[in-house]
């Protein structure tokens, strides 16, 4: 580490152009920040070769043509295996049970992955959790590399810890219960830990046989353990303690890269296209018929669907809190999901025009922007807490899949989100908690804690100077370590 001291960027350091190759998990919610970043990076004159698989990078928003000539967007062609549907190539394509399928064909593409990289010859390498074998690729070839975390800090400090020189911890976990309280490596007071139904969901991804033969914690694990350096979403003006120990964790630079607020229409897939042009028109025509601060968005994000039951204690929730609301449901993962969740009979008569229930693409970003919008019902994915805090909108946190379970711990200790009332062992929750929960946010006196703590919050997560600034610092200590 003291070989490479973080460098503080000033207005007069201007690292040469870099060559950056990018390659996310194929999940869009890795894929956008990834892109985000890759964009902040592009307007300060970098090059940017952005990886993915053909399909998704034809869903990827239009880049802004002033970079277009920077971001190289290049597509891998992912090899067809055994249980995994035909194009499918993002988690969003795929019912739960079949995403190890497609960690499978990921891991297939490394062949492809180093043809490019020998022809490329870039600078860098920003690689996601899930290709640990980007590592021992990119020192064959003697280029740097870096584990991007979309995760914040509090995840990688959380996960298991290879026995650590400077801390001496071993790992000891191995049932889910032990995932449920602070473990013994994080030295200061925190509830940040796994709720029983949360990590029992996931717990086959950390214990588990899988189709790849490695678990996602060894991934990222390994991805840890085998980069230069880490990069991660995160900002020291809102999480130091954990930045600190994720760096003595994992004795190598970690370095925040923002939180890498989305920029107005940035987050909306073919952005330009007619349709979703239309959808939008009709979506701000009934927001701009509410009151301000009066609607509950509810979305759960590109990959959370909502059991039947869920989707019908949700249902009755909003029905009885009396509040306008928008609500985003995903009735299905991808065409090989069967099983699509319905919403109680007669539902949409009785709430009339009080509530729409959308089942396709939005603009979320434009929804929170909206006067209208008092709160959001979110499942705690980073990428939706920044555009929610961005907008100043009070978050009801109700967790579904990986590492949401700690993001909703961090978001409830700083009094940001107030947490769905659920057992914490099955995750069961009643609609009377839906419904006390989203007044208590968005019009109780008793949720007040957490309007104003959103508004505090949208001067850190929209303060796009200090965003740059973040960039700044990312490029010079990049440019320092090839010199």
């Amino acid at each position: 580490m003291a070989d490479h001291p973080v460098l503080i960027a000033t207005s007069n350091q201007r690292p040469k152009q870099l060559h950056i190759v990018m390659f996310p998990w194929l999940a869009f919610g890795h894929i956008i920040p990834y892109l985000e970043l890759a964009k902040l990076m592009a307007a300060k004159g970098h090059r940017i070769s952005f990886v993915s698989t053909t399909r998704n990078i034809d869903r990827l928003p239009k880049i802004p043509p002033n970079l277009s000539h920077l971001i190289h967007l290049v597509k891998l062609k992912l090899q067809p295996v055994e249980n995994l549907p035909l194009d499918a190539e993002a988690t969003t394509d795929v019912p739960l049970d079949k995403v190890e399928y497609l960690k499978l064909a990921s891991d297939k593409l490394q062949g492809e992955m180093t043809e490019f990289l020998q022809l490329a010859n870039p600078d860098w390498i920003l690689y996601d959790f899930t290709a640990p074998w980007i590592s021992p690729v990119a020192k064959r070839l003697d280029i740097p590399c870096a584990y991007f975390s979309i995760f914040i800090p509090a995840v990688i400090c959380f996960i298991p810890v290879p026995t650590s020189d400077m801390l001496q911890i071993e790992e000891d976990r191995r049932t889910p219960e032990q995932f449920t309280v602070r473990p013994k490596w994080i030295p200061f007071e925190t509830s940040v830990a796994f709720h029983l139904h949360e990590i029992t969901k996931i717990f086959s991804s950390v214990e588990g046989v899988t189709a790849s033969g490695i678990t996602d914690m060894e991934r990222l694990v390994a991805s840890l353990r085998d980069c230069d350096l880490i990069c991660i979403r995160a900002c020291k003006q809102f999480d130091p303690e954990w930045i600190q120990l994720a760096e003595k964790l994992h004795g190598k630079p970690v370095i925040p890269v923002g939180q890498l607020p989305t920029a107005a229409n940035d987050n909306e897939a073919d952005n330009s296209s007619s349709s979703n042009h239309d959808h939008w028109l009709q979506i701000k025509g009934w927001l701009d018929q509410q009151r301000p601060a009066s609607v509950i968005y509810v979305s759960f994000g590109s990959e959370a669907k909502p059991t039947q039951e869920e989707v019908t204690e949700l249902a009755y929730g909003l029905e009885t809190c009396g509040l306008p609301f928008f609500w985003v449901l995903r009735t299905r993962r991808g065409e090989a999901d069967q099983e699509a969740v319905k919403l109680p009979q007669g539902f949409e008569d009785r709430i009339g025009m009080r509530g729409l229930v959308y089942t396709s693409w939005v603009p979320q970003l434009r929804i929170l922007s909206h006067e209208s919008v008092g709160g959001f019902l979110s499942h705690s994915g980073w990428s939706s807490v920044v555009e929610a805090l961005q907008c100043a909108k009070p978050l009801v946190l109700m967790t579904f899949l990986a590492e949401q379970g700690l993001n909703a711990r961090v978001l409830e200790e700083k009094k940001i989100g107030y947490p769905l009332p659920r057992r914490k062992t099955d995750g069961w929750f009643s609609r009377g908690a839906v419904a006390q929960s989203v007044r208590l946010v968005v019009v109780e006196e008793e949720g007040r804690v957490y309007r104003e703590k959103a508004k505090e919050m949208s001067r850190l997560f929209g303060d796009r100077v200090l965003q740059d600034s973040y960039t700044d610092n990312l490029l010079a200590l990049l440019a320092s370590w090839i010199q």
